[in-house]
């Protein structure tokens, strides 16, 4: 495997595991009834989200920087 490979394996391993966090999160959310909890789990939400975000487009910047090399 070329270390582009592994490096992508890798975000998307991160992705899917951010992913669900994200569902769990929201399960949990859903369940809660306590406000400061459900703050709590939102900010989690918001957070995962974010990281979700900056991974997607590091695996984007990959495959088009793998593209322009074929």
């Amino acid at each position: 495997m070329h270390g582009e490979d592994i490096h992508l394996a890798e975000i998307e391993r991160q992705i899917a595991t951010i992913a669900a966090n994200l569902r769990e999160l929201i399960e949990q959310a859903a369940s809660y009834s306590v406000a400061m909890s459900e703050e709590l789990v939102g900010q989690r939400i918001d957070d995962q989200a974010a990281r979700l975000e900056i991974l997607i487009r590091r695996r984007e910047e990959l495959l088009r920087s793998r593209a322009g090399e074929d």
